[in-house]
């Protein structure tokens, strides 16, 4: 019997859990469902986003929720997506090279489903519009707007303007709305985070005014993430789809940064001690080939069994705690550890064992880990 220190992350029997391993507690991923639709509002408005997961497995959960829309980051997580059934599925990434051919291929296999993505820059509308034309295919496609990462998009202004009324006159393409995306906040304290949310918003909603006095109607906007969809949910305006990713597992990083919403990790590292090197240390086989290691060296992982944990060491293979438990710990020994940024993590393992009321129940296929599948 694995008894970790909150029951809910109990396993009965773990013989047959190959480390390190992702574990997934399809309870909690149930549970945290529920709450993002109730935050929500109700189902309708949701669309969430799969990088998280990337497993058929979770979308398959959402989609008997009522949660009919997805969106993505990769073709991977597309086909994914399409072939759980999802069928509004938003390509949230600007396409360019081979991604243009590959869209209309997508469109060829799965005529049936609601396919759009992002632009942010004339030469790709007109090339992806030219491809689809020729294929005598159309696809909806949103503006990215850059509400202030400056990671991908434009203004809310005169150039988002420019490239909304380019999309609506290019054939092949419809204008498919905003994605409005602000990963940059990240305000720890809820009012702070509502008012840097408003301050995105605003310059979107006059943007918003412009194109519906050009008689450019505008059917969705894709706004937010996992800080700031409850915001976003709070707004009233009926085009807005509720897009946050990491809530369906959640973890320790954004526990810690958004402390006002209520989501529990449900997806966690199951990892064995190897070597006692000294009476301090304790070696594991959870190097950083089984968790994300863009968190900073030492903060890439919680254990909670173990408070005064210190990772003094991670390679490929191993992770290196110096802890005053260590003598309690033998090779062998089994430790759980929550990961700090889980998204990338979950895109490390091909399979993850999930676990319902204690017990190992199956393994589910992480299957858009991939670049691509077949398309």
């Amino acid at each position: 019997m694995f008894g970790p220190w909150d029951s809910r992350y109990a396993i009965e029997d773990t013989s047959g859990i190959i480390t390190p391993a992702l574990v997934v507690y399809r309870d909690l991923v149930e549970r945290n469902l529920d709450e993002m639709i109730r935050v929500a509002g109700n189902a309708a408005r949701l669309r969430p986003h799969c990088k998280t997961h990337k497993m058929r497995a979770v979308a398959e959960l959402e989609l008997k929720r009522g949660i009919t829309k997805g969106k993505c980051a990769t073709f991977a997580e597309a086909e994914m997506l399409a072939e759980a059934g999802v069928s509004d599925i938003f390509l949230a990434y600007n396409l360019v090279g081979p991604n243009i051919a590959r869209a209309v291929a997508f469109r060829q296999r799965f005529p049936h489903t609601r396919f759009s993505c992002t632009a942010d820059h004339p030469a790709p509308i007109a090339a992806l519009g030219a491809a689809m034309a020729a294929a005598g295919l159309d696809i909806d496609v949103l503006v990215d707007i850059d509400s202030g990462q400056h990671r991908t998009g434009v203004p809310a202004g005169p150039e988002a303007f420019a490239l909304c009324q380019r999309i609506g006159s290019t054939p092949g393409l419809k204008f498919g709305g905003l994605h409005v995306y602000d990963g940059q906040n990240h305000q720890r304290e809820r009012g702070e985070r509502a008012l840097a949310v408003r301050n995105c918003w605003d310059p979107v909603a006059s943007l918003l005014e412009q194109l519906e006095a050009a008689g450019l109607s505008t059917p969705r906007i894709v706004a937010g993430g996992t800080g700031s969809f409850p915001v976003f949910a709070a707004m009233t305006d009926p085009r807005l789809e509720l897009s946050p990713g990491t809530v369906v597992f959640h973890d320790f990083g954004y526990r810690d940064t958004f402390p006002d919403l209520d989501f529990v990790p449900a997806a966690l590292m199951l990892t064995r001690v190897i070597s006692r090197p000294t009476p301090e240390r304790v070696t594991l086989d959870l190097g950083y080939k089984a968790v994300a290691s863009d968190p900073p060296a030492g903060n890439r992982l919680l254990f909670p069994d173990l408070p005064d944990a210190k990772a003094v060491l991670q390679n490929e293979e191993h992770l290196v705690l110096e802890t005053s438990q260590a003598a309690s710990f033998q090779p062998g020994d089994e430790i759980l550890a929550i990961p700090k940024h889980i998204c990338p993590t979950s895109a490390l393992h091909k399979q993850v064992f999930v676990v319902s009321q204690g017990r190992v129940v199956e393994r589910w296929d992480v299957s858009a880990r991939d670049r691509w599948l077949t398309i």
